[in-house]
């Protein structure tokens, strides 16, 4: 994965599939502290002690319908090379947070990425679920909750085209995303 949205992605669709029915992501640069940290909690179905052991080999699924469980490997691979950190907490019946973090200037760090096009992805694929963002940089604090986006939307679908190419720009710009650039070229 070249961006840490993507492992943002990859982390939130096992939320999913856990269950969970809300989902907080935080980002966190420490300027001062020079770290850049992820933590992606979930009120999902947790994992028992002996699978908790085991999701971060490679080798190793809970997915009947995958081979291979890479995600959680690779992010705790980034974040180990960057002199970060990497942990799971997790009991069954009452979710999982998954903690990585990276010292924010190492070289081989990877960027955010398109952090909006991540959320954008989510709410649309499984627009019942809240989804909580919080983003801090220094003195700056963003937040972004899809329950006070659908109480200010009232009856109009929360994955509407419409509604979430602004909310995804709103977060790239806030967040110093990147959303990818779709031009037409010539031939």
């Amino acid at each position: 994965m070249e961006d840490l949205s993507l492992h943002i992605l990859d982390i939130a669709e096992n939320s999913i599939n856990a269950g969970a029915k809300k989902i907080v992501i935080r980002i966190v640069e420490d300027l001062e502290g020079d770290v850049y940290s992820i933590s992606v909690e979930d009120d999902g179905a947790g994992i028992g002690a002996e699978i908790l052991r085991k999701v971060e080999d490679p080798f190793f699924t809970s997915s009947p319908k995958k081979r291979f469980g890479l995600g959680i490997p690779l992010l705790k691979q980034a974040a180990l090379e960057c002199d970060g950190q990497f942990h799971i907490d997790s009991s069954p019946g009452e979710g999982t947070t998954l903690f990585a973090s990276f010292k924010r200037s190492h070289i081989d760090r990877k960027p955010l990425g398109d952090l909006g096009s991540t959320m954008l992805a989510l709410i649309c694929g499984h627009p019942e679920i809240r989804y909580v963002l919080f983003y801090e940089k220094g003195d700056f604090r963003y937040g972004f909750d899809t329950d006070a986006l659908k109480e200010s939307l009232g009856d109009v679908p929360v994955n509407l085209p419409q509604v979430l190419v602004p909310v995804r720009d709103s977060i790239n710009e806030s967040t110093g995303g990147r959303a990818l650039s779709l031009r037409k070229t010539d031939g």
